[in-house]
């Protein structure tokens, strides 16, 4: 699940000249597996509601009451069409406070909030009700990815001992690079470390360039397939970190081919937008 503010990965927002965030808001489900579900309607300004413990956009909100955080979920889905609804839990076991910049001069900022949480799932599909480790995070900015990343990678990694290793890779676009790994204990205590190797791995169906950190002689490997597309790979992958191995959830993002003119009219088949609220039923 993901909520926009200026939908990044939107043809709407970009074909808008990116002038006005607050016109392109979204909350993006997606479910793996057979029968998986996405949804990432692109909303217009009157859609948006916020308020200090409060995120609405649509039917859909989030919200955070009593150290959890609650999304309750109401969207129509895409390509089976029918409605997803029902409600996610995050409980962190602690929000950092934690603000690290991906850009030297601070056009983009990664806050990592709960990078140790559980999370409780239910929604209106049979088997589709279930407790297990959760996460959460932002990313603000005050740019597109793609006109200062060429290639962006970024990892989480549960421990045994109730932590979380994080790991953000990307290539900027003035040739610098950015290296960060970061552990995190159940405490939300964070410790800047120097990572194990960049190591690539086999690419995705749509031959997205892959790689993480891991311990020297280890390779990483997929072992569940969750959202492929033609510019992005989000996936569940084993690798070996500082002589544990462990299985976390793995993004890469190649934003060259993201910038491709190609790519928007391909997009807006997955991101329909509906700039008016209500919307008709």
């Amino acid at each position: 699940m993901i909520s926009f503010i200026g939908s990044v990965f939107s043809p709407w927002y970009r074909w808008s000249g990116r002038k006005s965030p607050e016109n392109h808001c979204c909350i993006n489900v997606a479910t793996y597996g057979p029968g998986g579900r996405w949804t990432m309607t692109d909303r217009g300004r009157a859609a948006l509601q916020q308020t200090r413990n409060t995120f609405q956009v649509g039917p859909s909100k989030l919200t955070w009451a009593g150290g959890k955080l609650v999304f309750d979920i109401d969207e129509m889905t895409w390509p089976h069409m029918g409605r997803l609804k029902g409600r996610v839990t995050v409980t962190p076991s602690a929000v950092t406070g934690v603000e690290l910049p991906l850009k030297a001069d601070g056009t983009h900022i990664w806050r990592p909030f709960g990078p140790s949480s559980e999370i409780e799932v239910d929604l209106n599909q049979p088997g589709w009700q279930w407790t297990g480790h959760g996460y959460f995070d932002a990313n603000f900015g005050t740019a597109a990815l793609e006109d200062d990343f060429s290639y962006w990678t970024w990892g989480r990694f549960p421990t045994k001992a109730n932590g979380a290793w994080c790991f953000y890779d990307a290539s900027v676009r003035d040739g610098s690079e950015l290296a960060l790994g970061v552990h995190f204990d159940a405490n939300g205590r964070a410790e800047v470390v120097e990572a194990p190797p960049r190591t690539r791995f086999a690419r995705s169906k749509w031959l997205v360039r892959r790689e993480t950190r891991a311990d020297p002689g280890y390779t990483p490997r997929q072992v569940h397939d969750m959202l492929d597309a033609p510019f992005y790979c989000r996936s569940a992958i084993r690798t070996k970190v500082f002589g544990e191995e462990m299985v976390g959830v793995h993004e890469a993002l190649d934003l060259d081919r993201f910038a491709s003119p190609l790519i928007k009219p391909m997009l807006a088949v997955k991101v329909p937008r509906k700039p008016g609220w209500p919307s008709p039923r």
